[in-house]
């Protein structure tokens, strides 16, 4: 799909793409499109390469350190990194919690946090999820007692990604339970030092230590911690989550993923021809770049009402549900593009510096650890059968 930009939105392009040439590490580049791992330290360089361009935080008001990017300027900008090789922004800091700071928390709070998000001094995470409340997170157990200037928080957290480099998390808590579910929760903001805090990992079927269980035995959280009003935090978790599923759409990282199984299906043969010219296939191929296509369109229609003051809405639950079955759907074709090739990995081969013999030289590893970590998409940020019945309740009333 060819989208005309005008000449300063060509400008912009070209400028991100001599940026990203120019500034982006090569090392780095080659893990992502390797589907290597990506350590901690990696993130963080790439981070303070953004934040000294002024990038890091493109959907920031300018006067606590975002860009004036309109919509269009924020989808070259995804389409490039993702292009290039760059790795994908670590949200739960810098698109999480930070818009629902700037929204709901106090001038101490966006004095205190905001800086140290744009510095990566502040490593976040998320804990919404619970062992009994995952897309029913209105369930959540875990329990916020005032006492004095604190809270008493007792608990459990799973699922909770990247925890283990966190110093800072944010959770949603029940500080009322006598109240109606939704009406009884709370917003808090937690040092990931406090006494009490337990974090366990979670080994994924990749084998990748991606996400963990964070515990809290008596942990004493300052009072100041609380964004928003006590047992009002579910207004904040909506306004975050609406937030995390247009995000989860992944609209760049797609188109560069589809136009890499261009290239391996190119030169994959059968019946003596290559794969991308396999009438079934190519149909097949066909099929998700239309629905990209359409998605890629419903993201900007999204991202420019919300750049006029609107948040999204049942819309967002929409573009969760067909991206992340697109990038699904992508990786499935990956698989059948490989074959054999695609099923065995070596759980070394994703690390840089491994010295052996790669199965497939151009993907390495990753068409087998992509595809079972690509699983988690429907699932996490709400499952997609959730966000259905929120489009049929919101939209088709039903």
């Amino acid at each position: 799909m060819e989208i005309h930009y005008t000449a300063e939105q060509i400008a912009f392009r070209d400028e991100v793409r001599a940026f990203l040439k120019q500034e982006l590490p090569a090392d780095i580049s080659r893990k992502v499109k390797l589907g290597k791992h990506l350590t901690k330290a990696d993130h963080e360089r790439w981070q303070q390469i953004l934040s000294r361009k002024g990038w890091y935080a493109p959907g920031w008001p300018v006067e606590h350190g975002g860009t004036d990017w309109g919509p269009v300027e924020k989808h070259i900008f995804d389409e490039e990194t993702s292009a290039a090789g760059a790795p994908r922004t670590i949200p739960f800091g810098v698109a999480m919690v930070a818009p629902v700071i700037i929204k709901f928390g106090t001038e101490a709070q966006k004095q205190q946090y905001l800086p140290r998000i744009l510095s990566g001094e502040d490593w976040w995470c998320q804990g919404y999820s619970e062992p009994g409340a995952g897309s029913d997170l209105a369930s959540l157990k875990t329990r916020a007692v005032r006492d004095g200037d604190h809270y008493v928080v007792n608990g459990q957290k799973t699922w909770t990604t990247l925890g283990q480099h966190a110093n800072m998390i944010f959770c949603l808590v029940r500080t009322d339970p006598e109240a109606q579910q939704q009406r009884g929760i709370s917003f808090l903001l937690i040092d990931m030092a406090t006494p009490g805090i337990t974090v366990r990992p979670i080994i994924t079927l990749d084998g990748d230590h991606e996400v963990n269980e964070v515990f809290f035995d008596d942990v004493r959280v300052p009072v100041e911690n609380l964004v928003g009003e006590e047992n009002k935090g579910w207004t904040c978790a909506k306004y975050l989550l609406t937030h995390e599923r247009t995000g989860l759409a992944g609209i760049g990282a797609s188109k560069a993923a589809l136009s890499h199984l261009k290239k391996i299906a190119a030169k994959q043969e059968k019946g003596g021809k290559s794969l991308l010219e396999d009438t079934l296939f190519r149909a097949q191929i066909a099929e998700v770049e239309m629905s990209l296509m359409a998605a890629e369109v419903s993201t900007l229609r999204i991202v420019a009402a919300a750049s006029e003051g609107g948040v999204p809405g049942a819309e967002s639950s929409i573009l969760k549900v067909q991206g992340t079955e697109i990038r699904q759907a992508i990786t499935h074709l990956m698989r059948k593009a490989l074959g054999p090739y695609a099923l065995p990995f070596l759980p070394e081969e994703l690390e840089l510096d491994y010295d052996g013999e790669f199965l497939v030289d151009d993907y390495a590893a990753a068409p087998a650890s992509t595809y079972f970590n690509m699983r988690k998409l429907s699932i996490f940020g709400g499952s997609n059968e959730i966000q259905k019945n929120i489009v049929s309740k919101m939209i088709l009333e039903l």
